[in-house]
């Protein structure tokens, strides 16, 4: 492996900050978080209390949950508790890209329920109807920008796929374009794109944070009781009631919503169905007009790209890039890996975002986090029956939950309370994803896998024929 200062001066020769000079002021904490507009933490859980619905988790699933919860069944009483802070999980380290899709874009839901296509977006367009009308609810003021959302070829081999790709969304009547390298670059300007496909409306970003601290209030407006830094300690399955134990106090409840991502709740199975990931993001000092008038960007779409290790990336409400990417598996899904809190692991990701946008060599970074990410082997939510039916545990998104999570409850509580709804039906709510295998076989996975992933475009060989392999085991890539 290179050293950070070869791999320097391999790719930004005449550049006017080094990488180590554009992260020596950055700070190691999500963006997102960094913000004054946080409200005051909820009292931790110091007693005994009993509720009719529980709610383990306060990122968006539980939120949801929460809302959704009290809006449908006002008679509830709801107790949400959360490990931590709201939003401090990975809901609140999210690039904050949102779409229609509940399914990790169209392409991955063909990919897995191709019986169900239609219904999946028709779901996915309610969805995101709920999504704003919940905003709009409950005035949260989220950053929210309605520009839609672009896939960016990064290679000329790459235009085929997109292709595909629009003729899939024309099929279902999204509103699509396919761009050239001009017209891409007119759109947003790097030397490296040779195309792309752009969504132009029912898409958008959104700042997550913001978006989870307005879900908190509203939840609170609702009556729900809310308890921070309330860890789960223990489950119980008491029969009738699922006990649960906190390090100060309990809650006992017939019905209980896991929206706890891959943290350990006590339930093996569970993490036998979702592993962490951690995707690492940058987020630049706010760029000045000049700055951005040098790369375009009038549309301000959220973007993805196509490599095999890709990156996405958005502008903030006040013009910072948010550059993503890079991801890594630690060994047990460690949730806080120290290698977060070094310059060094965001070295290749900086290069990568000037790489793109050579433009912009004398910008800085301010921010550098890593974010977890629950990873399942079809790519997008599910929710599954535990505790003899009582519980019902919710993940899965695989980096695309910022919206899907709205649905990820709705259909976790469908399920919980035996409601008819029509998602209940298919195969979304009826099949669960496969098994990951255990450590050390999945840490060793991993790593090959990731190591794949970089370099597969330039080099191909094994490491393209190992991707392969994977997708063709069924795992989303």
């Amino acid at each position: 492996m290179s050293t950070p200062a070869e791999v320097e001066v391999e790719s930004r020769p005449g550049a006017t900050l080094s990488v180590q000079e554009a992260l020596s002021r950055t700070r190691f904490f999500p963006y997102w978080l960094d913000n004054p507009a946080e409200p005051p933490t909820e009292p931790r859980l110091t007693a005994n209390v009993e509720a009719d619905l529980l709610i383990v988790g306060g990122g968006f699933t539980g939120l949801w949950a929460a809302v959704q919860a009290r809006e449908q069944m006002p008679h509830l009483n709801v107790v949400l508790i959360e490990a931590g802070k709201v939003a401090h999980g990975a809901s609140g380290r999210a690039g904050g890209i949102i779409s229609t899709s509940v399914m990790h874009g169209l392409p991955n839901a063909v990919r897995v329920f191709p019986n169900d296509i239609a219904q999946l977006e028709e779901f996915g367009h309610h969805n995101l109807d709920g999504f704003e009308q919940t905003l709009k609810r409950y005035n949260i003021d989220a950053d929210i920008e309605w520009n839609g959302e672009m896939t960016v070829a990064v290679d000329p081999e790459h235009i085929e796929h997109l292709r595909g790709d629009y003729e899939l969304h024309k099929r279902y009547g999204h509103d699509v374009v396919l761009l050239d390298s001009k017209a891409t670059r007119e759109q947003l300007d790097s030397p490296l794109f040779a195309g792309a496909l752009w969504s132009r409306n029912r898409s958008g970003i959104v700042h997550p944070a913001k978006l989870a601290w307005g879900l908190k209030r509203a939840a609170l407006s609702l009556g729900v009781k809310l308890y921070e830094h309330t860890p789960l300690i223990d489950v119980i399955d008491e029969g009738q009631t699922v006990y649960v134990k906190t390090p100060e106090g309990s809650v006992r409840a017939p019905r209980v919503v896991f929206g706890s991502g891959t943290a350990k709740v006590g339930i093996p199975d569970i993490n036998r169905r979702v592993l962490q990931v951690r995707d690492h993001v940058l987020a630049t000092e706010a760029l000045t007009e000049e700055q951005l008038a040098r790369i375009g960007w009038k549309h301000r779409q959220g973007i993805y790209d196509t490599r095999t290790q890709l990156n996405y990336f958005r502008l903030t409400k006040n013009n910072n890039i948010i550059f993503g990417g890079l991801v890594s598996y630690h060994f047990d899904g460690d949730p806080n890996p120290a290698q977060d809190q070094k310059a060094e692991t965001y070295y290749r990701l900086a290069q990568a975002f000037y790489r793109t946008f050579p433009q912009l060599a004398d910008v800085r970074f301010s921010h550098a986090w890593g974010g977890p990410i629950d990873y399942c082997s079809r790519g997008s939510v599910f929710a599954k029956r535990y505790l003899n039916d009582k519980a019902v545990f919710v993940a899965g998104y695989t980096g695309f939950g910022v919206a899907a999570s709205r649905f990820g409850a709705f259909m976790g509580l469908n399920i919980l309370f035996d409601r008819n709804s029509p998602e209940r039906a298919l195969d979304i709510a009826n099949q669960s994803p496969t098994y990951i295998p255990p450590e050390p076989v999945r840490w060793l996975a991993a790593k090959v896998t990731f190591h794949a992933f970089d370099g597969a475009d330039a080099e191909g060989g094994w490491k393209r024929a190992w991707i392969k392999g994977i997708k063709a085991m069924g795992f989303p890539m």
